[in-house]
């Protein structure tokens, strides 16, 4: 705690960190805890730039909260989106020495008599694990990824300070309350919780590898499931060229235009075919082999897409293309949860604003990822909640399209989803699934008037008995309360001020030594107090 309220008092929250009443927590006064730094640097800074150096110095789990954040705009504000994508693991590597007992542990068995060769230094680390090339006795090169030694016990730990913190944001935060921090935390926890668990990461590529299995123009590593677990995941090493380096993609002979369309496309099936897609295909997690083959990296992180928000989203992107705003508003609705208060006229006005700069335009120069980052603003200035995996898809298509731009100065990302739209809509009206549809809603018609007759008996018994319970959950009487204690302390203070004078006043007919100008000096002394006490209550 005095090291995370350390960090905030650095960087300017010093005000923030004083209004979680935190002190009844830690025994000692802030001001005794921290001085107050020169912030004649902070000060130069954005508060959102604020927030991502207080994560950076915070270490591991407070930079994989930025990461997961910045994908998640339903959860925080949209000016703090860019600058958490900033966010980078910048941790120095743990030792060999470490590795070898995690891999032991995990594999049941000495380093070498599981591989030929394993080398010491990790090709890369980051704030869960590291990587290390190895070589297996069957002469296969691998790739194995071993996290880091009791960073789970460290990860709970900071999710138990992050959630308290958070509680105490709602309980004496007023601008916290739309944002709910407690949510925050506990989604974090749902996605790092799987992050860490790498038997969860081998599933996802073996999902994703049946998915495309017939599909020549892509590759995905395999998995060895006897060097795998919870903590180690050792996967074929593949050896290409990132998808960034374009320069070395040309001096290779490389057709750029076909890998910027067959990114295009694979994102694509992924998404409105199988509904199980790569969230984070930034450039350092797709390879190229040779025959413009496409690789991707890093399962962590996945999302999913059920048939109905693959047409919902279908939908969004078909009347963005045909610049209908009212559509648009329809298609938006679809896939947000939207509050009472809705003010429907201004929300269309705000979208018929944001596609009346497109109107005109030819369809190469409209991209989707700017579009959608801008609907996503609105979105969340009208505090419309959008459904979390539709983040995860923007983010996806977005960094699809800026890749396949980069690749491709003519590349379209909408001429390659205007088929798989086309495909959905036919499928929509296919006779067979509205046959379907219509046996299904028929069928929960029937089980819903079977059971409405026993529901009506319960509710009316426990009507007669008594026990009907309703549950009300009072919000926003924050206020009230501490003007009621405000009240309820000056009637006491009043009190105590009545009896200061009715005493005083006691001692002064009682005439008790000892006297200041034949005043009881004690009275006296009761007289000043209380006028004192009635100054100070009239002042209140």
């Amino acid at each position: 705690y005095r090291q995370i309220l350390g960090v905030l008092f650095k960087y300017g929250f010093d005000e923030f960190a004083a209004g979680l009443k935190i002190e009844q927590y830690l025994e000692v006064s802030l001001q005794t805890l921290f001085k107050r730094e020169p912030k004649k640097s902070v000060e130069k800074l954005t508060r959102p730039e604020r927030v991502r150096r207080v994560l950076e110095e915070l270490g591991p789990t407070f930079i994989k909260l930025g990461q997961i954040l910045s994908t998640r705009p339903d959860l925080i504000p949209y000016d703090f989106i860019n600058e958490l994508a900033k966010l980078q693991d910048n941790v120095p590597s743990f030792p060999f020495e470490e590795v070898c007992q995690v891999v032991e542990a995990e594999l049941g068995g000495p380093l070498e008599s599981l591989f030929q060769s394993f080398e010491r230094q990790p090709l890369a680390a980051a704030s869960i694990g590291q990587v290390h090339r190895a070589l297996l006795f069957t002469g296969d090169e691998v790739v194995v990824k071993v996290q880091r030694p009791g960073i789970k016990e460290l990860i709970e730990t900071d999710l138990e300070i992050m959630l308290h913190l958070a509680s105490l944001m709602e309980r004496h935060l007023e601008e916290f309350e739309v944002q709910r921090p407690t949510r925050i935390v506990v989604v974090f926890a749902r996605t790092i919780e799987k992050e860490i668990n790498y038997q969860l990461e081998a599933n996802n590529i073996e999902r994703f590898a049946r998915q495309f299995l017939e599909d020549q123009t892509v590759y995905i590593p395999k998995v060895y499931r006897g060097l795998s677990t919870k903590k180690v995941i050792t996967l074929e090493y593949v050896q290409g060229i990132k998808s960034s380096q374009l320069e070395m993609l040309r001096q290779g002979d490389y057709d750029l235009k076909l890998i910027a369309a067959r990114g295009a496309v694979f994102i694509m099936q992924q998404i409105f075919v199988h509904g199980f897609f790569h969230a984070d295909p930034h450039p350092g997690n797709i390879f190229i082999l040779p025959g413009n083959i496409i690789c991707f990296l890093d399962f962590g992180m996945m999302g999913r897409i059920s048939v109905k928000e693959r047409e919902d989203f279908a939908d969004l992107v078909m009347q963005v293309a045909r610049r209908n705003e009212k559509k648009v508003v329809d298609a938006i609705l679809k896939i947000t949860y939207q509050r009472d208060d809705l003010d429907r006229s201004t929300l269309e006005n705000d979208i018929d604003e944001l596609v009346e700069r497109y109107v005109g335009l030819p369809l190469k120069d409209l991209e989707v990822g700017p579009i959608m980052q801008q609907l996503l603003d609105l979105v969340y200035r009208h505090k419309l909640n959008l459904k979390p995996n539709f983040y995860l898809l923007v983010k996806a298509t977005g960094t699809i399209e800026s890749l396949g731009s980069a690749l491709d100065p003519d590349f379209e990302i909408i001429a390659h989803t205007e088929p798989f739209i086309a495909k959905i809509q036919k499928e929509r009206f296919r006779p067979g699934r509205i046959m379907n549809e219509v046996l299904e809603s028929g069928t929960e018609l029937v089980h819903l008037l079977r059971e409405i007759p026993s529901g009506l008996r319960d509710v009316l018994s426990l009507t007669r008995q008594g026990k009907i319970k309703i549950e009300f959950e009072h919000r926003g009487l924050e206020k009230l309360y501490a003007h009621i204690e405000q009240a309820t302390n000056r009637i006491a203070f009043a009190i105590v001020l009545a009896a200061q004078i009715i005493g005083s006043s006691l001692i002064v007919l009682a005439d008790l030594p000892p006297k200041w100008n034949e005043i009881p000096v004690i009275g006296l002394a009761g007289f000043l107090l209380a006028g004192v006490m009635g100054f100070w209550l009239l002042i209140s």
